[in-house]
């Protein structure tokens, strides 16, 4: 999978601007372009990229020492005046510890992959939550528009009863509830653009740009199991898969620690240019000398390694704690969005099932009613109310279903996987 990253984020990058979606385009397109262009995953991408490229700096030796020293005052020797030296140094770390750095920097990009990856499911449930949300207006306002479009047959209905010497009231009542109905679609009509623009922001597009229009395919049915959805949530979480790469590195931390208690050596070499003897036929006469050194840092602060070693430990602690807190909140996270998801499926079956179709017949048998004369229209207004209230109701359930499922997904980390 990371391979697939880092060709998918590193080509998308290039791109001027994102390409435009077509107008039949499915949830599924949405989330392939989301997780093309939109900033934010790309962040996650550089910084894990920036923690793969730190691995071969913290596992390289130090730099090498270049020193030069000119003799002000000219030391003699036997064989002539030294004039000049040049050496060259290396330090060499303690065994194992440039390892120990190597891992720390493994974990680190580990933990930063995971948090791409955590960073990917977030995007994906962003993008179906608004999606959905997106999806249910756009249905709620074609039934408010199919009720104003009854009520008005209705209230032509109770026009030509009134004229026919009939009651005033009807055609009042029916008024009254086109104003409400009409000021119901208007609230819809305001709220899909918020809702527009932060489905194109997941998108990395700008926030007035055109939607297609939605096309829902309902989501996978989730396991009813509480404790094996608890299981896979422990395995396959990324946040949690992060904080545990976390864990992994304030365990080598604290390893590497306790190796600072032994000492680094630092191998040199020094050449000194002599000058000529005094004595032209002193043996040896300007005879260059090369030195060869070897030094060790003192480990002497002891104080001070130890308070390094108890600090480790300490961010260790911190880690577990963090991660079993984190693992808590996203079962109790779980747990609800599985009631929810529980509850709307209950829903559904209740509204589209049973109470939508004893509605629409209740409507019928009151509409025949009223036109024959032997019901009021208040009985009428009031079966289109009921009826109206059921279908909303059926189809913010479908979206709450579809939004559930998106976000156990998330928690889980199974989202976008086949």
């Amino acid at each position: 999978m990371k391979p697939i990253y880092s060709l998918l984020l590193s080509v998308s990058m290039l791109a001027a601007s994102p390409p435009d979606l077509s107008t039949n385009a499915t949830l599924a397109d949405l989330h392939k372009h989301a997780s093309e262009h939109n900033p934010g995953l790309q962040a996650h991408y550089q910084r894990w990229q920036a923690a793969l490229m730190k691995i071969s700096q913290v596992t390289a030796l130090p730099d090498p020492k270049l020193s030069y020293a000119h003799y002000i005052r000219s030391v003699e020797t036997r064989v002539g005046p030294q004039n000049h030296r040049i050496g060259i140094s290396q330090a060499f770390p303690w065994f194992g510890k440039l390892k120990l750095r190597g891992d720390v920097a493994t974990h680190e990009a580990e933990a930063a992959y995971q948090q791409l990856e955590n960073a990917r499911q977030k995007l994906r449930y962003d993008v179906a939550e608004a999606w959905h949300e997106y999806a249910y207006l756009h249905r709620a306002i074609e039934i408010v528009d199919e009720n104003i479009s009854l009520l008005k047959q209705l209230e032509g209905i109770a026009q030509v009863k009134f004229k026919g010497g009939g009651e005033y009231l009807g055609v009042v009542k029916a008024q009254v509830e086109l104003g409400k109905l009409t000021d119901r679609k208007d609230s819809l009509q305001d709220l899909r653009e918020p809702i527009e623009a932060r489905l194109n922001t997941a998108l990395g597009r700008a926030a007035n740009a055109a939607l297609p229009r939605p096309v829902v395919t309902p989501g996978p049915s989730i396991e009813h199991d509480d404790q094996r959805l608890q299981t896979q949530l422990t395995s396959s979480n990324p946040e949690l898969k992060s904080l545990a790469a976390d864990i992994d590195r304030t365990d080598t931390s604290i390893a590497l620690a306790r190796k600072n208690f032994r000492p680094d050596v630092t191998v040199s070499v020094d050449y000194i240019q002599t000058g000529d003897a005094i004595a032209a036929a002193t043996p040896g006469n300007s005879k260059d000398a090369v030195m060869a050194g070897l030094s060790i840092n003192i480990p002497l602060w002891w104080k001070k390694l130890r308070s390094g070693v108890k600090e480790a430990e300490a961010n260790k602690n911190a880690a577990v704690a963090h991660r079993k807190d984190t693992t808590n909140q996203l079962v109790t996270r779980l747990k609800f969005a599985h009631f929810k998801y529980r509850d709307a499926e209950r829903k559904i079956a209740l509204y589209r099932d049973s109470l939508v179709p004893q509605a629409k017949s209740a409507l019928t048998v009151a509409q025949k009613a009223f036109e024959g004369g032997k019901a009021d229209f208040l009985e009428t207004v009031d079966a289109q109310r009921l009826l109206l209230e059921f279908q909303l109701q059926a189809e913010r359930s479908a979206a709450n279903r579809e939004q559930r499922i998106a976000e156990i997904q998330m928690i889980l980390g199974t989202g976008g996987q086949q």
